[in-house]
């Protein structure tokens, strides 16, 4: 079997810090969600824990409020 998919760039792949970076909230907040099982999946590299930008966009997506607003 081939693999098809493009080979992943340092950009595919965040860290802890660059997550917290890009969202703009406490590192602690990052690291809360990974012991609670909240926030986008995550994966372990040996000792280092990794976020997919694929599955962070996915997890944003799911948080969208689509509540109506009434002003």
């Amino acid at each position: 079997m081939k693999y098809t998919r493009e080979p992943l760039s340092k950009d595919d792949l965040l860290s802890p810090q660059e997550l917290s970076e890009l969202l703009s909230i406490p590192l602690a907040t990052v690291y809360r969600w990974r012991s609670r099982g909240d926030g986008p999946r995550a994966m372990k590299l040996g000792r280092h824990v990794r976020y997919r930008i694929d599955d962070v966009l996915r997890w944003l997506d799911d948080c969208v409020d689509d509540a109506p607003r009434y002003r």
